[in-house]
Protein backbone atom coordinates (compact mmCIF):
# COMPACT_ATOMS: atom_id res chain seq x y z
CA UNK A 1 0.00 0.00 0.00
CA UNK A 2 1.16 3.67 -1.06
CA UNK A 3 2.70 5.53 2.41
CA UNK A 4 0.11 8.29 3.24
CA UNK A 5 1.51 12.01 3.35
CA UNK A 6 1.20 13.24 7.04
CA UNK A 7 -1.80 15.21 7.57
CA UNK A 8 -1.24 16.50 11.07
CA UNK A 9 1.66 18.30 9.90
CA UNK A 10 -0.18 21.21 8.11
CA UNK A 11 -3.20 20.15 10.41
CA UNK A 12 -1.65 19.26 14.18
CA UNK A 13 -4.02 17.70 16.97
CA UNK A 14 -4.75 20.10 18.81
CA UNK A 15 -3.90 20.72 22.85
CA UNK A 16 -7.55 19.49 23.63
CA UNK A 17 -7.47 16.52 21.90
CA UNK A 18 -6.85 14.01 24.86
CA UNK A 19 -9.85 16.13 26.77
CA UNK A 20 -11.98 15.47 23.56
CA UNK A 21 -11.67 12.17 23.00
CA UNK A 22 -12.07 11.89 27.40
CA UNK A 23 -15.05 13.43 27.46
CA UNK A 24 -16.76 11.92 24.68
CA UNK A 25 -16.33 8.21 26.18
CA UNK A 26 -17.25 9.69 29.60
CA UNK A 27 -20.39 10.48 28.27
CA UNK A 28 -21.41 8.15 25.37
CA UNK A 29 -19.79 5.41 26.61
CA UNK A 30 -18.36 5.29 30.27
CA UNK A 31 -18.32 1.65 30.11
CA UNK A 32 -16.72 -0.14 27.10
CA UNK A 33 -18.08 -3.56 26.34
CA UNK A 34 -15.41 -6.83 26.71
CA UNK A 35 -13.39 -6.93 22.87
CA UNK A 36 -15.37 -9.78 21.17
CA UNK A 37 -13.52 -11.24 18.32
CA UNK A 38 -15.71 -12.86 15.42
CA UNK A 39 -14.23 -16.17 13.91
CA UNK A 40 -15.74 -15.34 10.23
CA UNK A 41 -15.11 -11.92 9.29
CA UNK A 42 -16.70 -12.48 5.68
CA UNK A 43 -20.07 -12.00 7.62
CA UNK A 44 -18.92 -8.69 8.80
CA UNK A 45 -18.17 -7.85 5.23
CA UNK A 46 -22.08 -8.99 3.94
CA UNK A 47 -22.87 -7.01 6.92
CA UNK A 48 -21.37 -3.61 6.52
CA UNK A 49 -22.32 -4.31 2.78
CA UNK A 50 -26.15 -4.47 3.72
CA UNK A 51 -26.07 -1.57 5.90
CA UNK A 52 -24.58 1.06 3.16
CA UNK A 53 -27.91 3.14 2.48
CA UNK A 54 -30.50 0.91 4.80
CA UNK A 55 -31.66 1.43 7.91
CA UNK A 56 -30.18 -0.80 10.88
CA UNK A 57 -33.68 -2.54 11.02
CA UNK A 58 -33.85 -3.23 7.40
CA UNK A 59 -29.99 -4.70 7.22
CA UNK A 60 -30.76 -7.25 9.73
CA UNK A 61 -34.03 -8.47 8.26
CA UNK A 62 -31.82 -8.84 4.93
CA UNK A 63 -29.24 -10.92 6.98
CA UNK A 64 -31.45 -13.02 9.04
CA UNK A 65 -33.08 -13.95 5.26
CA UNK A 66 -29.72 -14.20 3.30
CA UNK A 67 -28.77 -16.73 6.41
CA UNK A 68 -32.28 -18.67 6.25
CA UNK A 69 -31.91 -19.08 2.10
CA UNK A 70 -27.94 -19.66 2.20
CA UNK A 71 -26.81 -21.84 5.55
CA UNK A 72 -23.92 -21.73 3.82
CA UNK A 73 -22.21 -19.52 1.53
CA UNK A 74 -21.29 -21.82 -1.31
CA UNK A 75 -25.09 -21.95 -1.45
CA UNK A 76 -25.38 -18.17 -2.63
CA UNK A 77 -22.42 -18.07 -4.56
CA UNK A 78 -24.12 -21.54 -6.74
CA UNK A 79 -27.41 -19.05 -6.92
CA UNK A 80 -25.54 -16.39 -8.68
CA UNK A 81 -26.47 -12.44 -8.15
CA UNK A 82 -30.33 -12.96 -9.55
CA UNK A 83 -30.81 -15.60 -6.34
CA UNK A 84 -29.41 -12.94 -4.18
CA UNK A 85 -31.06 -9.93 -5.39
CA UNK A 86 -34.27 -11.80 -5.30
CA UNK A 87 -33.95 -12.56 -1.66
CA UNK A 88 -32.97 -9.14 -0.55
CA UNK A 89 -35.98 -7.73 -2.54
CA UNK A 90 -38.24 -10.37 -0.34
CA UNK A 91 -36.85 -8.65 3.17
CA UNK A 92 -37.43 -5.12 1.53
CA UNK A 93 -34.84 -2.30 1.29
CA UNK A 94 -33.12 -0.77 -1.68
CA UNK A 95 -30.95 -1.28 -3.93
CA UNK A 96 -30.67 -4.77 -3.87
CA UNK A 97 -29.45 -5.11 -7.25
CA UNK A 98 -25.73 -3.43 -6.22
CA UNK A 99 -25.54 -4.92 -3.53
CA UNK A 100 -26.16 -8.65 -4.55
CA UNK A 101 -23.63 -7.98 -7.18
CA UNK A 102 -21.52 -6.91 -4.49
CA UNK A 103 -21.93 -9.56 -2.66
CA UNK A 104 -21.83 -12.17 -5.16
CA UNK A 105 -18.66 -9.98 -6.38
CA UNK A 106 -16.99 -11.30 -2.69
CA UNK A 107 -18.14 -14.42 -2.73
CA UNK A 108 -16.70 -15.25 -6.52
CA UNK A 109 -13.28 -13.46 -5.86
CA UNK A 110 -12.81 -15.32 -2.55
CA UNK A 111 -13.57 -18.91 -4.94
CA UNK A 112 -11.18 -17.08 -7.12
CA UNK A 113 -8.09 -16.03 -5.60
CA UNK A 114 -8.26 -18.31 -2.38
CA UNK A 115 -10.11 -21.21 -3.12
CA UNK A 116 -12.22 -20.94 0.24
CA UNK A 117 -15.24 -18.97 0.99
CA UNK A 118 -13.95 -17.46 3.99
CA UNK A 119 -11.94 -14.89 5.40
CA UNK A 120 -10.71 -16.31 8.61
CA UNK A 121 -7.16 -15.95 7.28
CA UNK A 122 -7.22 -12.05 8.00
CA UNK A 123 -6.59 -13.50 11.44
CA UNK A 124 -3.28 -14.09 10.85
CA UNK A 125 -2.22 -11.02 8.46
CA UNK A 126 -0.93 -7.39 9.73
CA UNK A 127 -3.13 -4.34 9.81
CA UNK A 128 -1.92 -3.31 5.99
CA UNK A 129 -2.33 -6.76 4.34
CA UNK A 130 -5.90 -6.93 6.20
CA UNK A 131 -7.20 -3.64 4.70
CA UNK A 132 -5.10 -4.51 1.06
CA UNK A 133 -7.16 -7.83 1.11
CA UNK A 134 -10.65 -6.27 2.06
CA UNK A 135 -10.28 -3.19 0.05
CA UNK A 136 -9.74 -5.67 -3.12
CA UNK A 137 -12.92 -7.11 -2.50
CA UNK A 138 -16.35 -5.79 -4.26
CA UNK A 139 -17.84 -2.84 -2.54
CA UNK A 140 -15.54 -2.53 -0.08
CA UNK A 141 -14.01 0.89 0.10
CA UNK A 142 -11.78 2.60 2.72
CA UNK A 143 -14.72 2.59 5.48
CA UNK A 144 -16.20 -0.42 4.97
CA UNK A 145 -13.17 -2.07 5.64
CA UNK A 146 -12.24 0.00 8.36
CA UNK A 147 -15.69 -1.42 10.21
CA UNK A 148 -15.24 -4.67 9.59
CA UNK A 149 -11.46 -4.35 10.98
CA UNK A 150 -12.68 -2.43 14.07
CA UNK A 151 -15.38 -4.42 14.96
CA UNK A 152 -14.92 -8.45 13.61
CA UNK A 153 -11.21 -8.06 13.82
CA UNK A 154 -10.54 -5.73 16.50
CA UNK A 155 -7.52 -4.14 14.59
CA UNK A 156 -7.19 -0.35 15.66
CA UNK A 157 -9.03 1.21 12.37
CA UNK A 158 -11.31 4.51 12.97
CA UNK A 159 -13.81 4.53 10.42
CA UNK A 160 -15.11 8.30 9.65
CA UNK A 161 -18.97 8.41 9.33
CA UNK A 162 -21.00 11.57 8.41
CA UNK A 163 -21.56 12.06 12.24
CA UNK A 164 -17.91 12.46 13.35
CA UNK A 165 -17.15 14.22 10.06
CA UNK A 166 -19.61 16.89 11.06
CA UNK A 167 -18.15 17.45 14.32
CA UNK A 168 -14.26 16.89 13.64
CA UNK A 169 -15.24 20.17 10.93
CA UNK A 170 -17.10 22.51 13.40
CA UNK A 171 -14.39 22.06 15.79
CA UNK A 172 -12.21 23.13 13.10
CA UNK A 173 -9.56 19.60 13.26
CA UNK A 174 -9.46 19.48 9.49
CA UNK A 175 -10.66 21.47 6.46
CA UNK A 176 -14.40 21.65 5.80
CA UNK A 177 -12.92 20.81 2.01
CA UNK A 178 -11.93 17.15 3.08
CA UNK A 179 -13.79 14.28 2.31
CA UNK A 180 -14.19 11.95 4.91
CA UNK A 181 -11.70 9.23 3.49
CA UNK A 182 -8.71 12.01 4.46
CA UNK A 183 -10.65 12.88 7.73
CA UNK A 184 -10.22 8.69 8.52
CA UNK A 185 -6.53 9.53 7.50
CA UNK A 186 -5.94 12.24 10.23
CA UNK A 187 -7.30 10.59 12.79
CA UNK A 188 -5.44 7.82 12.03
CA UNK A 189 -2.27 10.09 12.46
CA UNK A 190 -3.22 11.89 15.49
CA UNK A 191 -4.92 9.30 17.82
CA UNK A 192 -3.45 6.78 19.63
CA UNK A 193 -3.49 3.32 18.09
CA UNK A 194 -5.22 0.79 19.98
CA UNK A 195 -8.21 -0.77 19.97
CA UNK A 196 -9.95 0.62 22.92
CA UNK A 197 -9.52 4.45 22.41
CA UNK A 198 -10.50 4.11 18.60
CA UNK A 199 -13.48 1.67 19.62
CA UNK A 200 -14.80 4.42 21.99
CA UNK A 201 -14.44 7.28 19.80
CA UNK A 202 -16.17 5.57 16.91
CA UNK A 203 -18.96 4.74 19.04
CA UNK A 204 -19.55 7.98 21.04
CA UNK A 205 -18.83 10.25 17.70
CA UNK A 206 -21.43 8.58 16.16
CA UNK A 207 -23.57 9.32 19.17
CA UNK A 208 -22.37 12.69 19.33
CA UNK A 209 -23.80 13.95 15.99
CA UNK A 210 -26.69 11.71 16.52
CA UNK A 211 -27.39 13.26 19.35
CA UNK A 212 -26.20 16.52 19.74
CA UNK A 213 -23.89 18.06 16.89
CA UNK A 214 -26.66 17.38 14.29
CA UNK A 215 -26.99 18.63 10.80
CA UNK A 216 -29.83 21.08 11.10
CA UNK A 217 -30.06 22.90 14.66
CA UNK A 218 -27.33 21.76 16.95
CA UNK A 219 -27.64 21.56 20.48
CA UNK A 220 -24.20 23.53 21.21
CA UNK A 221 -26.04 24.93 24.72
CA UNK A 222 -25.93 21.70 25.78
CA UNK A 223 -22.60 20.32 24.12
CA UNK A 224 -19.89 19.27 25.92
CA UNK A 225 -17.63 20.13 23.93
CA UNK A 226 -18.82 23.65 23.56
CA UNK A 227 -15.58 25.56 24.91
CA UNK A 228 -13.34 23.59 22.18
CA UNK A 229 -15.88 24.89 19.15
CA UNK A 230 -15.45 27.97 17.04
CA UNK A 231 -18.74 27.13 15.10
CA UNK A 232 -21.08 27.21 18.90
CA UNK A 233 -20.28 31.18 18.92
CA UNK A 234 -22.05 30.98 15.38
CA UNK A 235 -24.81 28.62 16.26
CA UNK A 236 -25.48 30.23 19.08
CA UNK A 237 -25.88 33.47 17.90
CA UNK A 238 -28.29 32.23 15.43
Amino acid sequence: MPVRSSLTEPYPPPDFLPDLLARLRERYLPTLPPPRRFPEPLDGVVRVLLAQQNTRRVAQKQWDSLRAMYPQWEAALLDGSDGIEATLKAAGGGLTRTKANYIYGVLEALETTYGRLSLRFLHDLNDAEVRGVLESLAGVGQKTASLVMLFDLLRPALPVDSNIERWSKRLELVPTHWHAGKVENWFDQAVPRDWETRYALHIAGVHHGHETCKSQRPLCAECILQEFCPSAAIFLAE
